[in-house]
Formats: structure tokens, C-alpha cells, sequence
């Protein structure tokens, strides 16, 4: 797959199944060693100004979280946080308010993109990188256009069953679920 057709793929996969599922609260259960370890994060448009989601792999190492920007500085995500870098990310566990900014540090840099990509599941591999078996030298070179996000935790976000999240909607479902096989 050419960069241009892979990420039209991921723009749809993101936005109209792993957003949604994000939001129903449904996080916990996508993420594994095959399909990638994921979180949404939480941006505002640069541009709109509205609310965006966005699913990205990460890491959590040393009391922060790290996300990788796969399509490099051109990810609307990556412009998005570095205009406002206040963020929130979704998490499988929970719900995080944040700080975002750039990793400079060469050391830390490649230590988290090797640990960001080896929780990447299978895009990891559509990238060409084995991140188990990839050289330092080589892992620098292949991921040097893609900017690496720290993000140091502020605060609590809100999450799928805060306002604005979609948990309710399985609750209704549910319920009427329920309501039509008692009734029938």
C-alpha cells in the first residue's frame, strides 16, 4: 500500500470504528499485542476549533504517556497539539488531561519510538519496521520524520461515561434489548 491509500485507510478505520468505540467505552477491550495497543487523543482544531479524535498507538513509561505521529508532521492530530498543546487522551484504563510537547532528546526518542512500536501491533509491520529486531541506527533513520509526543499528565480527562462520551448509548441499547425479550 502507497503512504497516500494507507492513510485514507487509517483516516476511515480511525474515525468511523476506533473513535466510536473509544467513546462507547469500549477501549479495554481492542487493545492487544496483534491489533496494537491504542489510545484516542482529544485535540482541538487548529483551523474549526472543534473537538477531534484521534486513535494512536502509545507507551506509558515513566509516569508519561507517548504517542508516535506515523504519517509524520503532516497528521492533522500532530499540527492540531502543537497549536493548542492541552490535550486530552483516552486510555483503555481511564481518561487523562495533559500536556503535550515534542521529544528532543535523541536517547529518549528512539527508547520510547522502539517501545511505541513494539505495542503497535500489526501497523508496526505495515511500516516496514520490526521494532523487536530493527537496529538502533536503523530505527533512528526509518523514524526520523516521525515526531515523537510526550504528554505529562495535569489532571483527570473525561471520558466515555463523562459528558460528552457515548457509554450511554450501550445503556439504551441494552435496556431495550432487555425490554423486548421480556415483551415478546
Amino acid at each position: 500500500m502507497e503512504s497516500k491509500a494507507l492513510r485514507q485507510f487509517f483516516r476511515f478505520l480511525n474515525r468511523f470504528f476506533m473513535a466510536p468505540v473509544f467513546r462507547l467505552g469500549l477501549g479495554p477491550f481492542m487493545g492487544n499485542p496483534l491489533s496494537g495497543y491504542i489510545m484516542v487523543l482529544k485535540t482541538v482544531g487548529r483551523k474549526s476549533g472543534k473537538l477531534r479524535y484521534s486513535p494512536v498507538n502509545y507507551a506509558i513509561l515513566g509516569g508519561y504517556v507517548y504517542c508516535l505521529a506515523g504519517f509524520g508532521q503532516v497528521a492533522h492530530w500532530y499540527r492540531n497539539l502543537l497549536a493548542k498543546p492541552q490535550i486530552e487522551a483516552i486510555l483503555p484504563g481511564g481518561a487523562i488531561a495533559g500536556v503535550a510537547e515534542r521529544v528532543d532528546d535523541a536517547a529518549e526518542r528512539l527508547r520510547v519510538a522502539r517501545q511505541i512500536l513494539r505495542n503497535s501491533g500489526f501497523a508496526g509491520f505495515l511500516a516496514g519496521l520490526n521494532a523487536f529486531r530493527v537496529t538502533d541506527a536503523e530505527l533512528e533513520e526509518k523514524t526520523k520524520d516521525y515526531p515523537v509526543i510526550r504528554i505529562r499528565p495535569t489532571g483527570i480527562g473525561s471520558g466515555a461515561g463523562d459528558a460528552g462520551g457515548w457509554l450511554w448509548v450501550l445503556g439504551v441499547m441494552v435496556t431495550v434489548l432487555l425490554l423486548w425479550l421480556i415483551l415478546r
